[in-house]
């Protein structure tokens, strides 16, 4: 009865169409929201067009969005949304579940609206974040929402940044179709176009960038923005989860395309991947150092360039500007030298390639014969060994200038083989137990102040025979002749049981004339490349960039030798052999079992008894041991 009247009233009254309030009088609709709303002005009949008086019928004719956005509802219709609807998906976004109640529609201006910038994420996370949502229609995305709402571009909206970009900015709104359709904004040859719309410049330079052209072309294989700097997930590059970020751009970025042997095997990339992480820069860069260069330090960020072309940064022509940002004064010998060289392999010039054959020979030769002659010694020894307690009587064999020298020797070595594989190796299990990846770029710092000590121990040594003439008589005691090749040969057939007599030495026998004289060769070899490595920029001015990457190879190489030298050989000569386990103590104590002299040395155990009884009796003045080890 009160909605005939109201009509009655209406038609004779007024003989115009329902007004919002009359309309309240059965309807729960919140005037004071409406009329603030986008439709407000319109009243309800603006919309309910077919209600023209009162009473209505029961079930008007649905409301026409067409009817005033007829572009809008045309583009909804083609889109990934509309065809779902079309195709019977009953909870496919509709107007309403993105604009909201047609009674409360804000404009996409109006910071309450549910388009605003600053709000989409909530509107499209609606079901875009709803896991049952996705699982339900086997969207793949994993929480694109959730992602963006971290990403640089989420943050920035939410800051209430309009000009960031938002879902809408890179989807489309009305007309958002699934990325493989190509009049998606967000399809792969279309990425770089969306994103110029806000990065207008970048575009310019992408699109005649090599990566450009082949987007152009319709490569597939390719990068567009999305596969550089991710998709929702975009970051800045200073923060350390960026896929552009130093320390990942050139394994996880650039590496994901040119490390992949489908793709190498296609274009021919080569190895320059791994090359690139086993170099200088590489090292550094795994290591923990944030300014070492990687791959777009080089080629450029976007506007990469083949390296014949003159534009190019790694053009022969340019090379010396593009290293220079970082080498000063580099030489114009870097044009002419290859880059992307590796020390096991691969593209490398002459030098490398025949360093890395040569100790690919001489380090299982050199090893291998180091475990057999200890392991035969060793099952030769446990044999015949009798224990005894002997006359415990201790012999002086290496005096305080040696222990000192020995010891910043023992330190220094101990310290760079654990940095330099640190530094080779950064990511190993190892490094991360004993802390090491916590010490990042300091790695390098203490691997170099170690040098300096071993390069400093050594120079030591060396004055310290020049000085002293009574300890520089170790030189000719070390001298390798004639008769050590005989004790090595006699010494292998006494420990087959060939010869019933073993071989007795002088002051030194034939292992340690090989470990000194070894010692010294590779503290030269590691202290040249070493030191032309450090002065990197020095080394380029004047040096082609071959001498820099032979000096890596051979520094390489020679640590493996070393560590494994003093494993096998140092280590069984003063702690495993059994004539001396559990240590020989002499370079801590400066003296050693003169039942073992006597026995190995006869002649040697001869002069330190004449010595010692010449010193007691007062002949010569007393000292502070025997002259060396």
């Amino acid at each position: 009865m009160r909605l005939l009247l109201a009509g009655l009233l209406s038609v004779v009254l007024f003989a115009a169409p329902p007004s919002a309030k009359d309309c309240t009088s059965c309807h729960e609709v919140d005037l004071v929201k409406f009329e603030g709303s986008k439709h407000g002005s319109m009243g309800c009949t603006g919309c309910h067009s077919s209600i023209t008086k009162l009473p209505h019928a029961e079930k008007p004719g649905p409301v026409k969005c067409a009817t005033c956005h007829e572009d809008q509802v045309k583009a909804y219709g083609k889109s990934v949304h509309g065809m779902a609807m079309q195709n019977g998906m009953s909870d496919a976004a509709t107007c309403s579940s993105c604009h909201g109640s047609p009674h409360t529609i804000l404009g996409a201006s109006d910071a309450a609206s549910k388009v605003a910038k600053n709000n989409l994420p909530d509107t499209c996370g609606a079901c875009h974040s709803n896991p049952n949502f996705l699982a339900k229609h086997n969207i793949p995305f994993a929480k694109p929402v959730e992602a963006y709402r971290l990403s640089l571009h989420g943050r920035e909206v939410a800051k209430g940044n309009t000009s960031a970009a938002s879902c809408s900015d890179c989807h489309g709104s009305h007309d958002i179709l699934a990325s493989r359709d190509p009049r998606a904004h967000v399809n792969r040859a279309r990425v770089a176009e969306t994103c110029g719309v806000c990065h207008s410049e970048v575009l310019t330079v992408y699109a005649d960038s090599v990566h450009g052209l082949a987007v152009k072309r319709g490569s597939k294989d390719s990068p567009t923005c999305t596969d550089c700097h991710g998709e929702h997930s975009i970051l800045a590059p200073s923060e350390p989860g960026s896929l552009v970020n130093a320390a990942r751009v050139s394994t996880v970025t650039c590496g994901r395309c040119h490390g992949d042997e489908r793709l190498d095997s296609r274009y021919a990339f080569g190895d320059k991947v791994p090359a690139y992480q086993d170099s200088f820069h590489g090292l550094a860069v795994r290591g923990g150092q944030k300014t070492a260069a990687n791959c777009a330090s080089c080629h450029g960020v976007h506007n990469i360039l083949p390296s014949a072309d003159i534009r190019s940064t790694v053009n022969p022509a340019n090379l010396q500007k593009t290293c220079g940002q970082c080498h000063v004064g580099v030489g114009d010998k870097i044009a002419r030298s290859k880059v992307h060289v590796r020390t096991a392999g691969g593209v490398e010039h002459i030098s490398v390639k025949w360093i890395r054959w040569a100790y690919y020979a001489l380090i299982p030769m050199t090893i291998g014969c180091m475990l057999f002659h200890n392991g035969l010694d060793w099952l030769a020894k446990l044999r015949r060994h009798k224990p005894h307690h002997g006359t415990g009587e201790q012999l002086p064999r290496m005096n305080k200038r040696f222990r000192i020298t020995h010891a910043l020797v023992m330190v220094s070595f101990i310290a760079l083989v654990i940095t330099g594989f640190a530094l080779k190796f950064p990511e190993s299990g190892w490094v991360a137990s004993f802390q090491l990846d916590h010490l990042g770029r300091y790695r390098g710092v203490l691997h170099r102040i170690f040098a300096v000590m071993m390069m400093a121990a050594t120079g030591l040594h060396l004055v310290h025979l020049a000085l002293v003439k009574r300890d520089r008589v170790i030189l000719w005691e070390l001298l390798p002749n004639w008769q050590d090749a005989k004790d090595i040969f006699n010494m292998l057939r006494y420990n087959l049981g060939l010869i019933p007599k073993r071989p007795t030495f002088g002051m030194f026998g034939y292992a340690e004339k090989m470990e000194y004289w070894a010692f010294m060769w590779g503290t030269v070899v590691m202290a040249v490349t070493g030191i032309l490595l450090w002065a990197k920029d020095t080394s380029l001015k004047y040096f082609p960039i071959w001498v820099m990457d032979a000096a890596t190879a051979a520094h390489w190489y020679e640590a493996i030798l070393a560590t494994l030298s003093i494993l096998v050989w140092h280590w069984y000569l003063v702690i495993f052999d059994p004539d001396v386990y559990p240590m020989d103590l002499a370079w801590l104590t400066g003296k050693a079992s003169a039942d073992h002299i006597r026995e190995t040395r006869p002649e040697y155990y001869r002069q330190l008894k004449e010595a010692q009884n010449a010193t007691a009796n007062g002949d010569v003045e007393d000292g502070d041991g025997g002259p060396g080890h």
